[in-house]
């Protein structure tokens, strides 16, 4: 029986989610499968993998062949490059020992790749936050501010002062300009 590790869609209509499934390879997309690996969420940014990483090993060391978009997902997740050394222990190029330590330092390396990518989004996002709160905070006082002119009456002249009374408010500016 040929079968095949790819991706059984769930969700709702764009918003996609994926099983990871070992399935016959005759069988319908969303049918029936053998064993389910894993989860797949594209959208989360950086999209969410969850997979048993011991059972897809034995499933893709036994002959299971993935699809093109499962190939990526577990080549990202390291399971081809295990595959790999183990082909290399098998013919005697390499120790175990030595295959797991290469293994072990491409996962460190991986895993400083993701975390890194990871703060340099919420850096951005946070920085878009600022920007965006200024912006707003600048649009605010803007529109206070044709507020405050549209309801302030326009300035009138002084009236001219009364028989007999001066304006000494007049008075009072005028020699403060000088």
């Amino acid at each position: 029986m040929a079968t095949k590790i790819r991706l059984q869609r769930h969700g709702k209509k764009g918003k996609p989610f994926y099983y990871i499934v070992v399935a016959d390879s005759r069988a319908p997309r969303d049918g029936r499968f053998i064993e389910r690996l894993g989860s797949y969420n594209p959208n989360t940014n950086p999209a969410t993998i969850d997979i048993n990483f011991d059972k897809t090993f034995e499933w893709v060391d036994n002959g299971a062949q993935p699809t093109d978009t499962c190939r990526a997902i577990l080549s990202y997740k390291g399971v081809l490059y295990k595959k790999h050394l183990q082909g290399g222990v098998k013919k005697g190029a390499l120790t175990q020992e030595q295959a797991d330590a290469k293994f072990a330092e491409w996962l460190d390396q991986k895993e400083g790749k993701i975390t890194g990518k990871k703060s340099n989004l919420t850096s951005a996002k946070e920085e878009a936050r600022k920007a965006a709160l200024a912006a707003e905070a600048k649009r605010n006082e803007e529109r206070a501010a044709a507020i405050a002119a549209k309801n302030t009456p326009p300035a009138e002249e002084e009236a001219p002062a009364a028989e007999g009374e001066e304006a000494p408010a007049a008075e009072s500016t005028e020699e403060t300009a000088e």
